[in-house]
């Protein structure tokens, strides 16, 4: 079983996250931001991973601490739980329809970190800017050293639009750890 704890504790939040990669999409997400946790629990379902999460922050602030860290804290027990990734498949991808939005995520797990996000919405859901999900893909991507591209082809509504990226992020994560061998999955002998 691929697993991982990590806990990180700052002057800003405080976060706990145990991450089975070959789980069965059992999850107990509390980040205290209700549509954080609800997209949480689809990337846990929709992948397949057993994710608990106790997350808390300064977010009489903002969500931006909350969330970012709580990216940094996924991305560290992704890289953690994936250890030397050998016999990984390295690249996944999904394209995932929610309504009216469409979505597909690529990722490649060789360890070079970088993200592009093509997310041409700005807007709230609720109170959270949109845009702070770029910076938790972004702390996700550069702590799981993933390359993950992210494209939202169109959609309207940026709850459905947010939901779709998250689904095709678990979907195309979970393509990428498949297990098919026990070579490591680079000419360079390294990732």
């Amino acid at each position: 079983m691929r697993k991982a704890f990590i806990s990180r504790k700052t002057k800003e939040t405080e976060i706990e996250i145990e991450l089975n990669l070959d789980g069965s999409g059992k999850y107990q997400i509390e980040t205290s931001v209700g549509f954080l946790d609800h997209m949480l629990e689809l990337f846990a379902f929709h992948g397949n991973f057993d994710l608990k999460i106790f997350a808390k922050g300064d977010i009489h602030v903002d969500y931006h601490h909350l969330m970012e860290d709580t990216g940094i804290v996924i991305g560290k027990a992704i890289d953690e739980a994936l250890s030397e990734r050998k016999g990984i498949k390295r690249y996944g991808f999904a394209s995932i329809p929610m309504d009216e939005a469409l979505c597909q995520v690529t990722i490649d797990l060789g360890g070079r970190p970088f993200l592009v996000y093509k997310v041409p919405f700005d807007g709230f859901i609720k109170d959270i800017d949109i845009n702070l999900f770029e910076e938790f893909f972004r702390a996700i991507v550069n702590n799981a050293k993933i390359n993950m591209h992210v494209n939202v082809l169109y959609g309207k509504d940026l709850h459905h639009i947010v939901e779709a990226i998250f689904k095709a992020f678990s979907k195309a994560l979970k393509e990428a750890i498949t297990i098919n061998g026990d070579m490591l999955p680079s000419t360079k002998g390294l990732l």
